[in-house]
């Protein structure tokens, strides 16, 4: 099984290359314990009026993409998860907000799902899911010391940026809305600083999979790849 990072985006265009393979995953794994739809854990971090549109966009994607049973869990901006959120699932999505929420949110529940993933269970990170699903997660910010690296409008509400551990699942850090946001920049930054070892940089409505049978990406954009080596960061895009 697999862990599939989405870096964001609402085009219905591309909503089944981008989702269909981890719910393909999850349907195997409800096959195998005897279920008759997957059961899809999805946890969201959302205020007011928000929590309920989330939820609601998350139940009627999933479904218009296959037979599917999503059980949503939605917590404030200041609340965390729980394990029996996790219940029954065949699969695990996170959604997308503010970064530096869903690090705390998901902050009791990392041990469970690295162990859900461990046992041949997919996850899906979606925007801020992708982003903590790294050892090393970047949270936001848009500068290091005083020099510019991203837009400000990318900060997440925060000045410099600021890595910590995510749920670790993947060794990569990960920074999503990379054309759209320019976060690309952030994260070749990051790497240049040492503040992150490299990792990957994906676009809108773009997935990025890692799994036994290798790397895949589909969707409409780019996912990039910034490492650091001897003669400084190198950067290149990843192919499906």
């Amino acid at each position: 099984m697999s862990v599939h990072l989405v870096g964001g985006g609402t085009d219905a265009a591309h909503a089944a290359s981008v989702y269909a393979p981890f719910l393909a995953e999850a349907a195997e794994v409800a096959g195998r314990a005897g279920a008759e739809r997957a059961r899809i854990a999805v946890l969201l971090v959302a205020d007011g009026p928000d929590a309920g549109s989330q939820a609601a966009y998350w139940r009627d994607l999933l479904g218009s993409i296959a037979d599917v049973e999503p059980v949503v869990t939605v917590v404030p901006e200041d609340g965390a998860f729980e394990a029996a959120a996790l219940a029954g699932a065949h699969g695990v999505l996170v959604g997308g907000g503010r970064t530096p929420a869903y690090r705390s949110a998901a902050e009791p529940v990392a041990g469970e799902l690295r162990r859900r993933v461990a046992a041949g269970e997919p996850f899906l990170g979606y925007s801020a899911g992708a982003s903590i699903a790294s050892d090393a997660a970047i949270l936001g910010g848009w500068r290091i010391g005083e020099v510019p690296v991203a837009p400000r409008s990318a900060g997440e509400g925060l000045e410099e940026v600021v890595v910590e551990a995510g749920i670790g699942l993947v060794d990569l850090s990960i920074d999503c809305h990379a054309a759209q946001w320019g976060t690309l920049t952030r994260l070749i930054a990051a790497t240049e600083a040492g503040l992150v070892g490299g990792g990957i940089a994906i676009d809108e409505d773009t997935l990025f999979s890692i799994g036994a049978s290798g790397l895949r990406v589909a969707g409409a954009g780019t996912v990039w790849s910034v490492g650091a080596g001897e003669d400084g960061v190198t950067v290149r895009s990843i192919s499906g």
